[in-house]
């Protein structure tokens, strides 16, 4: 089920719509050592499902290891958006809590892959575990 979200960083200045092919379903976190140290969720784009309105010229790239992954931030406010990503270079990860009056409390559960057992080195692709959020009675 193809959805569309209006998105934006924290401050603003970064503003897009997204497209995502799987919809909410795509939610995934990662055990690499950079997405485990970010802690953010990603929604699976491909490359022509952001359409950036405003603040484009804004963002700042970030890459390491095999440079393969380009993470891109607000210079404004710090804010990851999205990534290319590493194990599938024709889709886009987008920051879930970038999308409007969308937060990762609305999944009950969220798959985490095992990116230390990299697909894009050889290893199977596999799930390392399932995060859960559950809100605190008030």
């Amino acid at each position: 089920m193809t959805e569309m979200f209006e998105a934006s960083c924290h401050c603003g200045t970064v503003r897009f719509h997204v497209t995502l092919p799987g919809g909410l379903s795509s939610a995934r976190r990662c055990t690499c050592s950079y997405c485990t140290m970010r802690g953010a969720v990603a929604v699976s784009a491909n490359l022509d499902g952001i359409r950036f309105h405003a603040g484009e010229d804004n963002l700042t790239l970030y890459q390491f290891g095999t440079l393969t992954a380009q993470h891109f931030f607000c210079r404004t406010c710090g804010i990851y958006t999205h990534h290319q990503r590493r194990s599938n270079p024709e889709q886009f990860g987008v920051n879930l809590a970038c999308l409007k009056d969308f937060s990762v409390w609305d999944l009950p559960e969220i798959p985490v892959n095992d990116g230390i057992h990299h697909p894009s080195d050889g290893a199977p692709p596999r799930i390392d575990g399932i995060l859960r959020y559950e809100k605190t009675p008030t």
